[in-house]
């Protein structure tokens, strides 16, 4: 399988008791937040300001397949892939793995990162520091 674009962070995961759902696997919607916790520390190892900065990243849209279901008690890896850099935005590519089996995807995701000016709501730019990092 080849890579959906350029590994830029990895991270694990634990699973909680409580994000499992009535048939005993993680919920669909705590997929969304491991996305959103490795997206975040992906911004930030690359130096992005998330908070009460004039620009910032915006997420204009997320989804996730489900391959196969995880289970408590585990963790869960996922992998971020950068691709497609555009004047103002890139997509981040998601793989998720249990570890209790590691060569097995347990889910897919994506989500498209828009760079965005807070008092305008209009798409600026990607940081010159940012692009360096994504397309190096």
């Amino acid at each position: 399988m080849s890579a959906p674009g350029k590994l830029m962070h990895s991270c694990t995961l634990p699973l909680r008791w409580g994000d499992m759902d009535a048939y005993g696997h993680l919920n669909n919607v705590v997929y969304i937040r491991y996305l959103e916790e490795a997206r975040v520390q992906l911004l930030l190892g690359l130096g992005a300001g998330l908070q009460q900065e004039e620009q910032a990243p915006v997420v204009i849209n997320v989804g996730c397949t489900f391959l196969r279901p995880l289970v408590y008690p585990d963790s869960v890896r996922v992998e971020c892939y950068v691709s497609e850099p555009g004047r103002s935005s890139f997509m981040i590519r998601y793989r998720l793995y249990g570890e209790s089996a590691p060569g097995q995807l347990a889910g897919e995701g994506y989500s498209k990162v828009v760079w965005m000016d807070q008092s305008s709501g209009r798409s600026v730019p990607l940081p010159d520091a940012i692009r360096s990092q994504i397309e190096a």
